[in-house]
């Protein structure tokens, strides 16, 4: 796509300024901060580098998930999976990154797994306070919000885990965060990464404020019936559209294709 190849000069812009900021916080100027390629393919994230084969499987998916999305003018997506290990978090930051590169679209990427975070670690990077913090009134959402070196791109993400995560999603300051995200920029999509369904209610709480979903499944990890139960989940979740369901392949199975994908929560 025409616009696709210029994110890898160092050091270049950044994400949308103030990009998620609510009243409470400051208009600090944006930090740029520089990415390491060798970190990121290790972790697996390949968007960052468009020159990179595997990235195109991460812009087919950008254009199936953005075409429904601007078709139900939907802004904010989750991604979810049925278990842990299942690289619902690793799609993120890869989806965030394929969306960044075009020029009439920005991604935030937001961090809501507060029980096992790492958002940040896949990025090999840190933010000076954590969301948590903000949420809790404790900090400005300057402090938090972080714009890797990638145009458009920004992250809101935690530096440790949180205690009583459900109780905190579920609040009234946690649904008019994600209402304020929603309505700020009609170009921005935001991204949340979600703890898995099963292990616990967290996901839950948050799961109906948000436009849409998908799910992200681990070949030969998650059993059939944890799938089932994870899709009736989202499912009974009216106000939440499940797009589709992205099968996480083994590299022994496919290396060039490690991702497949299937529409309506197939």
């Amino acid at each position: 796509m025409d616009s696709e190849h210029e994110s890898m000069e160092h050091g270049q812009g950044a994400g949308e300024a103030a990009a998620g900021q609510s009243s409470s916080a400051t208009s600090e100027p944006e930090r740029v901060i520089p990415l390491d390629l060798e970190h990121l393919e290790r972790h697996r994230i390949v968007a960052f580098n468009k020159h990179n084969l595997i990235s195109s499987v991460f812009d087919l998916l950008r254009t199936q998930v953005l075409h429904k999305m601007k078709a139900n003018n939907w802004r904010t997506l989750a991604v979810v999976s049925p278990t842990e290990a299942s690289g619902k978090t690793v799609l993120a930051i890869n989806l965030s990154m394929s969306i960044a590169h075009l020029l009439e679209r920005s991604a935030l990427l937001v961090d809501f797994d507060f029980r096992r975070p790492s958002v940040l670690r896949y990025l090999g990077t840190q933010s000076e306070k954590s969301l948590h913090q903000y949420l809790h009134g404790q900090c400005t959402l300057d402090e938090v919000l972080i714009h890797p070196q990638l145009p458009r791109f920004s992250v809101l993400g935690n530096r440790e885990p949180v205690a009583n995560p459900a109780e905190l999603l579920g609040s009234s300051r946690t649904e008019n965060f994600l209402q304020e995200l929603r309505e700020q920029n009609e170009e921005r999509i935001v991204l949340i990464d979600l703890p898995p369904l099963i292990s616990a209610d967290d996901a839950l709480a948050v799961l109906p404020r948000i436009d849409c979903a998908i799910m992200v499944v681990a070949n030969g990890l998650s059993s059939e019936q944890e799938v089932r139960d994870s899709l009736r989940i989202v499912r009974q979740m009216s106000s939440t559209q499940l797009l589709g369901t992205v099968l996480n392949k083994s590299r022994d199975e496919q290396i060039r294709n490690p991702y497949g994908y299937t529409g309506e929560g197939a």
